[in-house]
Order: structure tokens, then sequence, then C-alpha cells
């Protein structure tokens, strides 16, 4: 009985971090709201279009996108239809995810740093400010994801029904820039060489990510290298949901939500057991 005892307290003290999760979203939600749309604001304020370069951006990069890939390299997707417009849409698809994940990861060693007002407060809950930094990004790509799926009416008269499932692939994902955030801003906050090795390493993920080809194109060596990269299936998925209609690669979506979840919490035990010495650091 006595080790069955120890047993249900090693329980509790896991589960603790994992219910801690979600109440950290609900229970600051209001909290969260406002300085999300109050950084989301600051980030357009004094400029003359304001809030209107958040559809801006996206319209002209994809335009850009479509011109340099479809007319003047006159690219093709491999095992695409060979659409002039294709391999821009397919790519910007791409990109939507990874510029998520990339706003999410770049801030994220400096994302104690830059708030040192909020250290002092010993009531201010610090870990909410990762989801406000995950709110302030998801705005981004929603605006991005709207003008993606216009495009693709506009080419094609009708999008896939299995658009509608994209907002369930990107909760995993969530979780999985989540844990990285809460990891990378207590570290950042020790060592200040963080910021600058994990720019240089999200500007390689880049290239090692399927954002301009596809996994299918890569020799079948590199191909299970590729495979290792946890943005791949996001990208490729975030493809067959949004383009091809296709369900193929979700098999591994249990997979994937439970390697996010263990990162997640991973993430907060270690925030919440060195954020007591933040103040001692800054």
């Amino acid at each position: 009985m006595a080790e069955i005892g120890i047993e249900m307290q090693k329980l509790k003290r896991f589960g603790r971090p994992l219910t801690g999760i979600v109440p950290s979203l609900t229970r600051n939600r209001n909290l969260i709201r406002q300085m999300a749309v109050r950084e989301i604001v600051a980030k357009y304020k004094g400029s003359l279009l304001g809030a209107l370069w958040t559809v801006l951006t996206p319209i002209l990069m994809l335009s850009v996108y479509t011109l340099v890939f479809s007319v003047i390299f006159k690219s093709r997707w491999v095992g695409g239809s060979g659409s002039k417009t294709e391999f821009a849409t397919l790519m910007f698809a791409g990109l939507i995810v990874f510029n998520f994940f990339a706003e999410v990861i770049n801030r994220a060693p400096r994302l104690i740093l830059d708030n040192p007002n909020y250290v002092k407060k010993v009531v201010f809950p610090l870990e909410a400010l990762t989801w406000v930094s995950l709110v302030s990004a998801l705005f981004g790509a929603g605006i991005s994801l709207c003008v993606l799926l216009v495009f693709q009416i506009a080419l094609n008269g009708m999008l896939p029904w299995t658009f509608l499932l994209f907002p369930i692939l990107l909760v995993p994902l969530v979780l999985l820039a989540a844990g990285l955030t809460w990891f990378l801003a207590s570290l950042g906050v020790f060592l200040r060489d963080v910021s600058q090795a994990v720019g240089i390493l999200v500007s390689v993920l880049m290239f090692l990510s399927p954002v301009f080809y596809p996994s299918e194109a890569l020799p079948p060596k590199l191909r299970v290298l590729a495979q290792l990269n946890p943005l791949a299936f996001y990208i490729e998925n975030t493809r067959d949901l949004l383009i091809w209609g296709r369900l193929d690669g979700l098999h591994l979506y249990p997979y994937h939500l439970a390697v996010s979840l263990i990162v997640a919490v991973a993430g907060l035990i270690w925030f919440r057991r060195t954020r007591h010495a933040f103040a001692d650091v800054m």
C-alpha cells in the first residue's frame, strides 16, 4: 500500500503541470487577450495604413511569390498538376506554418528580458507571456491563411472540405511552440547568447523544412532524416488539408500530439522551477 501511495504522489506531481497548461490559459484569458490586442495594435501604431498592413503584407508576398516562381523561374511542384500558380500557393501554405513557428521561437529567448517590470511583480503570471506571444503570432498567421483561402477560391472556385480540419492540426503545433517558448524564455534569462543561437538555428531550419519543396523530392536517405524535423508533419499536412484535400498524413497525428504535450509539460515545469531566480539575474 505504501508503494502504491508513492506512485500516486508521483502521478499527482506530473499531473499538476499537465493540468496546469489549460488553466494557465483560461485563468488568465482576459489578461492574455488585452495584452495580445495591445501588442498587435502597437506593432502598427504610427504607420499610415495602420492595421491594414496585416492584410496587405501577405497579399503582396503571395503576389511576389506567384510572379517570381511561376513567371520568372517557371518552377513546378514535384508531383503537382503543373499549374503556373500552384508552386506559389503551395510554398505560401508552408510559409504560414513556418513563419508562425519562427516568429514565436525567435522571440522566446528575450520574452522575459524584454518585460523586466513584470518579473518584479510577484502576482503577475509570467507564464502568460508565452500565450500572449502565441496569440499575436496566430493573428498574423490567421490573416495570411484568409488570404490564401481567398486566393484558392479565386483560382478554383471552391475549397476542399478538409480545410475545416486545419484548426485541429494547429493544436499540437501550438503546444509544441508553447513548451519550447517556456524553456527558451527561461534559458534566455541566464544565457544571453541563446537569442543569437536560436536565430541561426531557425534560419537553418527553414531550408531543412519542406517549405520550398515536398519531402518526396528528397533522396530516400535524406527523406528519412527530413521526417525527424517536427515541422515537416505540419507543413505537409497544411498543404494536404488546405490545397490537396487529402487526409493521408494525419495517421501520425496522435504521435505528434503526444510529443507536443510532453514538450509543453516539460517546458512549463522548467519555467515554473526557474522563475524564482529571474529577478536575481536580471
